[in-house]
């Protein structure tokens, strides 16, 4: 998919809480009471999350100098006002002002964006996009039946200009900004290959689907790759799981860099896979009350394998959870380098023209009854990994897991 391994804000664990957030209404500005991904609105089921519908009630916040500001736009302003953006406005800096990070608002066309990178599906062309060592901006690899395979684009494909807009000097970031955009439009990609001519190619952005895990299985040691807690997270994780029961596997690597996080209940799922029933994954706190307590469900099909997980600076939130539940629940070793120190825990609202707004409500601690946030985890075996490494298809990380694996078997 057209985006580097994470975001610089990760996204941080959801659950379905039992609790309603107040939400107050007077012209347009709405105000929030309450912070992405734990508890908003009415709970279903048990770990789970789930967007609420706010509904507003009366306020006691003096709204006067914002209608005051409001006027003398309408009776100054030298142009054409915007209601809309206004209002937008007026609702972004309210909940910036909370002066945490992680509190945020988005409009209508971020909201769906957000929703969809949580569910494992993006509009775009289909190719994972990186830069080479001259920091041209290249296609690692087009997906199979995605527009970019489809198109013909072939590994190390230099992007050279994004509907004519050169990419020199541009970030892996905001190429894939451009890439993306809105479903069955057009995007025209300039492409020089092999040092050769450049030439266009234009493709019809569509859905990409990824499967949030990989894995497989080489001699007795199983490999699972977690790209982000998703909805099939899940599934996916479970059935790897079977499989290496089924294949005998004695010993597994739990790759977890890159990954900002997602859904709490995954994580809770996926730790579950070692844990014994009830055994805590994690807690959440709002100063020094303890608000709530999730633990594993008893599948766990993985119990008594030693497990290895890979982390490292892209590795956040709903990562940091299963990292932390399954260092402290079963002492699993920990390899990589610190993690990224998402520790938080929020919940999102779903507003009535289609914006949502996500609020931190809470901090998590591990079993051990470990904050990381802003510190994160370190590995007990740090080992570095260097650019030059990776575009030599070499990973010491992952070679550090499989040789602690081995030694343990």
């Amino acid at each position: 998919m057209e985006e580097p391994n994470a975001p610089a804000h990760p996204p941080v664990p959801h659950r379905r809480h039992r609790r309603k957030v107040r939400m107050l209404t007077k012209l347009g500005v709405i105000i929030v009471c309450g912070g992405l991904l734990f508890g908003a609105g009415l709970v279903v089921g048990r770990g789970g999350f789930s967007h609420s519908s706010a509904k507003t009630q009366s306020s006691a916040l003096n709204y006067s100098s914002v209608n005051q500001v409001y006027s003398l736009l309408q009776q100054n302003f030298d142009g054409n006002l915007d209601t809309t953006k206004l209002i937008d406005g007026a609702k972004s800096g309210l909940v910036s002002a909370a002066g945490d990070p992680y509190t945020v608002y988005f409009n209508p066309s971020a909201a769906k964006d957000f929703d969809n990178e949580l569910s494992g599906t993006i509009i775009g062309i289909g190719a994972q996009l990186g830069s080479d060592s001259d920091n041209n901006i290249v296609v690692i690899s087009p997906l199979d039946g995605y527009p970019a395979q489809k198109a013909g684009l072939k590994p190390k494909d230099i992007i050279a200009a994004v509907n004519g807009k050169s990419t020199a000097g541009m970030s892996v970031d905001s190429v894939v900004q451009l890439v993306r955009g809105k479903e069955n439009s057009q995007v025209t990609l300039t492409i020089v290959r092999n040092g050769g001519n450049p030439f266009n190619v234009t493709m019809t952005r569509q859905k990409i689907t990824v499967p949030s895990v990989t894995w497989s299985e080489t001699g007795n040691i199983g490999y699972m790759k977690i790209s982000q807690f998703t909805d099939d997270t899940s599934d996916l994780s479970q059935k790897a799981a079977q499989e290496f029961k089924a294949k005998g596997v004695k010993g597994v690597v739990l790759d977890l860099r890159g990954d900002p996080g997602g859904y709490l209940n995954a994580a809770v799922n996926v730790s579950s896979l070692w844990l014994d029933p009830g055994q805590t994954v994690v807690s959440e706190r709002r100063g020094s009350t303890v608000t709530g307590t999730e633990t594993a469900t008893g599948n766990n099909p993985l119990k008594g394998l030693p497990v290895v997980v890979l982390i490292d600076g892209g590795s956040a939130s709903a990562s940091e959870i299963t990292a932390g539940a399954l260092h402290d629940d079963v002492k699993a070793t920990l390899v990589g380098q610190k993690s990224f120190g998402k520790g938080s825990v929020q919940t999102v609202i779903k507003l009535s023209d289609g914006s949502e707004v996500k609020i931190t409500i809470a901090h998590w601690y591990t079993p051990g009854g470990k904050n990381i946030d802003k510190q994160g985890i370190t590995p007990d075996d740090v080992v570095p990994i260097t650019d030059d490494q990776i575009k030599a298809g070499q990973d010491p990380q992952k070679d550090k897991a499989t040789q602690l694996l081995q030694a343990m078997l």
